[in-house]
């Protein structure tokens, strides 16, 4: 009688195995439905975007409506006009038509000829329209956009070729252009006394370390703002003892700034062609400078073993703190404003907020491709738009902290163990800073 009661409780079993196994199955797919349908995407939070890109938002730009660099003539716009008279120029599938008419964009050129040859004096308008609804600074721009070429005043020809005692021996692996202005004597000071010294930099590694070279950038004091004290004998003085000011005969306005990344990239294809990498800042951040030379040499190394498989000597690096999907600045009470009579669209990604890093085979590349993008009045929209006509985007370092440290953090010098970049700086700050953050890993 057990012996039955057994065989009829394995039969039991053998019955029901298959449907508990079909039952689990059942829910198993059941669930997966459910959890299908109701999943929804991770919200993915758009990094922080330079101010005033939206009516309806402080903090995070709307997406643009079209692509950046959009072919389509743009009538109601000067730059969209300009620029599209250079896409024809240089894309043969995109010049004007047999007919005998003229397209809009060819007597746009033609009116711009008329203007090369009185660069200096900007009493022309490219193209001639009605600007009077512009601000003065936007109209002082659009005289003058189609000039590329200034004289320079103070030139430093062989800062990369100097081998005394001072600066070392060998080809600088990072050279820093760092933009100022003629009275910024104090900013650029601290930059020399702390992180922008140039010589043999130690890495924070404790690694062999990298030559540095600085140089500040600058135009002529601006004039129209109202009446200045005449600074250039104590700048000629300040050249006399440091040699590291490189000044163009242009108005150093705001507006002005893409000039000084189109001139340099002249000048450093001329006198420092053996330089590595570029920085390329304000004179009001500061930079962990044995942090970034550890950081390029490790991007040099990885390049190195990467050119053993591809032969490709050039390195493509571009590195900041990347905005993405930024609309242009329509408020005409802020610095960034930018009427739509001069542009529509989206911005591409760019880098801002004060300082990015390249290395200069791309710096050559941007300089050769700059010559095809008209020049727009805020630098790092404009290095934006270069590098997008290369194919390329910028890459995003958290390292570079455009919008500073929480207020909190600030004064630890622990929390600055990962940055590269900090914005915005006074003199008194960086030389503070500069004394708390020696020796950083032993304290933290």
């Amino acid at each position: 009688m057990g012996r039955c009661c057994k065989c009829n409780g394995k039969l039991l079993c053998m019955c029901l195995l298959p449907c508990m196994m079909t039952g689990h199955l059942l829910i198993y797919v059941m669930v997966t439905i459910f959890v299908t349908i109701s999943y929804a995407p991770p919200k993915i939070t758009l990094h922080y975007v330079a101010p005033g890109i939206s009516a309806n938002s402080s903090a995070l730009a709307s997406h643009p409506l079209g692509p950046f660099w959009n072919l389509r003539l743009e009538d109601s716009a000067l730059w969209n006009q300009l620029q599209h008279v250079w896409d024809r120029q240089h894309n043969p599938l995109l010049r004007g038509n047999a007919t005998g008419v003229k397209p809009r964009a060819t007597v746009l050129s033609e009116i711009e000829d008329e203007c090369l040859s009185d660069c200096r004096s900007h009493k022309c308008s490219v193209p001639r329209a009605d600007l009077n609804s512009l601000s003065e600074k936007m109209r002082a721009f659009i005289r003058s956009m189609h000039c590329r070429e200034y004289p320079l005043l103070i030139n430093q020809p062989g800062i990369c070729r100097k081998t005394n005692s001072s600066f070392g021996l060998g080809s600088p692996m990072l050279i820093m252009a760092v933009k100022s202005q003629v009275g910024n004597f104090e900013n650029r000071q601290a930059i020399r006394e702390t992180w922008g010294r140039s010589g043999r930099v130690k890495m924070d590694s404790n690694k062999r370390g990298g030559q540095v070279r600085t140089v500040f950038l600058l135009g002529r004091q601006d004039s129209s703002t109202g009446p200045h004290p005449n600074l250039t004998n104590l700048l000629d003085l300040e050249n006399q003892k440091y040699g590291d000011i490189l000044q163009w005969d242009f108005r150093d306005t705001f507006f002005n700034l893409t000039l000084k990344d189109s001139l340099f990239w002249h000048w450093l294809q001329r006198h420092c062609p053996t330089a590595t990498f570029v920085f390329k800042g304000d004179d009001d951040v500061f930079v962990r400078t044995g942090a970034l030379l550890d950081y390029l040499h490790q991007k040099w190394e990885e390049h190195d073993r990467w050119r053993a498989y591809t032969n490709d000597s050039n390195l493509d690096l571009f590195v900041g703190d990347v905005i993405y999907n930024a609309m242009p600045n329509r408020e005409p009470s802020t610095k960034y404003y930018i009427p739509e009579r001069f542009y529509k669209g989206g911005y591409p990604p760019y880098a801002g907020g004060g300082g990015v890093v390249y290395s200069r085979s791309l710096a050559m590349r941007l300089k050769e491709v700059s010559e095809r993008v008209r020049l727009f009045p805020i630098d790092d929209v404009y290095l934006g738009m270069c590098l997008y006509r290369l194919g390329l985007t910028p890459g995003h370092h958290p390292g570079f902290l455009t919008f500073d440290l929480p207020e909190s953090d600030r004064g630890n010098p622990c929390a600055y163990r990962s940055v590269l970049l900090v914005h915005r700086r006074s003199p008194k700050e960086m030389l503070t800073l500069w004394n708390q953050l020696q020796n950083l890993p032993g304290q933290c």
